[in-house]
């Protein structure tokens, strides 16, 4: 999809960045997919059991979305297959009578460390090449447009 171009160069970076970070969240999708699909994952159900279990705590649904930046009824549909597959159990909430704690039981956490097991090499062989600074660069600089997006500056 081609922008028309604007006298703006901010601008035009900006909508560059914005339709590659597009291009690139459908072949990290892809990829994802791919890797953990014979563990009988997707990339969304992957990123939902990494959100539990790089929380500290236990958390309701509604938390683990935002900190995805996804929508809470997404996440519940995956949590609720997560707890029919026994990789995920609800325990109850002392702080919420209806917002039920997401933990992983003992047969989501060894799903979670074979994905992750895989994860490690795959990210290894992508970097390659790729300078660090240039990394922290661009993820300070898409750090910076989601903070702006999250504070509504538009």
């Amino acid at each position: 999809m081609q922008q028309p171009p604007s006298s703006d160069r901010e601008t035009d970076a900006l909508t560059q960045l914005i339709l590659e970070v597009f291009r690139l969240n459908g072949s990290l999708i892809a990829a994802g997919d791919r890797l953990v699909a014979d563990l009988g994952l997707t990339s969304a159900r992957w990123q939902v059991l990494g959100a539990i279990a790089l929380s500290p705590t236990s958390e309701p649904v509604a938390r683990l979305a935002r900190s995805m930046g996804l929508h809470r009824q997404g996440v519940q549909r995956i949590v609720n297959e997560l707890v029919a597959e026994g990789i995920v159990t609800l325990d109850e909430n002392p702080h919420h009578r209806r917002a039920k704690l997401v933990r992983l039981t003992k047969k989501g956490e060894a799903l979670y460390r074979a994905a992750a097991r895989r994860q490690q090499p795959w990210a290894r062989r992508l970097a390659k090449g790729i300078e660090v600074k240039a990394m922290d660069s661009a993820r300070a600089t898409l750090k910076a447009v989601r903070e702006r997006l999250e504070v509504k500056v538009l």
